[in-house]
């Protein structure tokens, strides 16, 4: 591929292209077209800025060769370095990690996987957006999922990324919003040693009144003993 005969320098200053087009005002790719300033060529160590099209051309590149994997990784690491985990002693409260889901809407000329949003006719397509950050706000990390993933399929591998990545025994509280309401998916997680706390409003549910059609208990799963 192109990008395996690329000098470093160039590779380096394409990707700090992408990496500081918002420090200079640039929402995406497409905004290239009509930017003519200097702060991001300075940014990026050239006398020029790169245009849209070569930016263009470097991102599929980067997405045909897999790289959003390395690139994912790379981000936890750095921010595990940046806000590094304290080292919990005997008398200290266990850290807290937040994950949350985010749909972000989606333009393109060809059709993808509809999201929750999408299903209601508001936009067309999105992509699911999973984030985990700590207590005092800081996003630790991010990933990117098709629109209609649910959080609950996604969450265990992003905490064990994030463990990899910070260097951690364990990530032993998790709080996550009422997405993470399912008794299976909280069964496996405490299975493992980690708290599970679900976010839900204080007038979600008033008992059984709160809901309709209310029958007999009914089990989703058998196993073998019945």
């Amino acid at each position: 591929m192109r990008l395996a005969r690329l000098q470093p320098e160039t590779l380096r200053s394409q990707l700090l292209t992408l990496l500081f087009l918002e420090a200079v005002g640039l929402r995406r790719t497409w905004d290239l077209r009509g930017y003519s300033g200097q702060a991001l060529a300075f940014l990026t160590g050239r006398r020029f800025a790169y245009g849209y099209r070569p930016t263009e051309r470097f991102l599929a590149e980067l997405a045909q060769a897999g790289a959003d994997k390395a690139l994912t990784q790379a981000l936890a690491n750095w921010t595990a370095t940046l806000w590094k985990p304290q080292s919990r002693r005997a008398d200290s409260p266990v850290p807290v990690f937040y994950i949350d889901g985010h749909r972000k809407a989606v333009y393109a000329d060809h059709l993808i996987p509809r999201g929750l949003v999408g299903r209601q006719g508001k936009i067309l397509g999105c992509r699911a957006l999973v984030v985990l950050h700590d207590q005092e706000g800081h996003p630790l990390l991010m990933t990117t999922h098709r629109g209609d993933q649910h959080l609950t399929m996604v969450l265990k591998a992003l905490i064990t990324r994030y463990e990899q990545a910070a260097g951690l025994h364990s990530v032993e509280r998790v709080v996550v919003d009422r997405e993470g309401l399912a008794a299976e998916f909280l069964a496996a997680l405490a299975s493992e040693g980690r708290t599970v706390v679900t976010v839900l409003r204080t007038d979600q549910y008033n008992g059984l009144k709160s809901f309709r059609q209310v029958s007999e208990f009914v089990p989703l799963r058998v196993d073998r003993q019945g």
